[in-house]
């Protein structure tokens, strides 16, 4: 069974950045949907931004403009760049892939903390 494992998360500064990594054990190859998905306590998870297998990305409001997912099938990875980052952004983010247009594997999570 594959498994997907992120890292990247840390604490940043208003303003700061962080590029985050989700690897899959058996590669992404297959997968139609991988994305990034946030949650803070008491929340569902909410998705933050999603690429299909062709390519086509899709971004919450929140984060226009200032994420960017992307991954790389010679390295088995997504990845989420995070500019501009606001305290809002704060959340444990998940890395979740797909064969259809729901996720069906998860990570186990890695925190972002943006604080001053």
């Amino acid at each position: 069974q594959v498994q997907l494992v992120e890292s990247g998360g840390g604490l940043v500064q208003p303003g700061g950045l962080l590029r985050l990594t989700c690897t899959a054990s058996l590669g992404i190859i297959g997968f139609y949907t991988l994305a990034w998905y946030s949650q803070v306590p008491g929340k569902p998870r909410e998705l933050v931004a999603s690429i299909t297998d062709i390519g086509i990305t899709s971004y919450a409001d929140s984060v226009k403009g200032r994420f960017t997912i992307s991954r790389d099938y010679s390295k088995d990875s997504v990845f989420m760049q995070m500019n501009s980052l606001k305290p809002d952004d704060t959340a444990v983010y998940y890395c979740g892939a797909g064969f259809d247009g729901s996720v069906s594997v998860w990570g186990q999570g890695t925190q972002v903390n943006v604080s001053s």
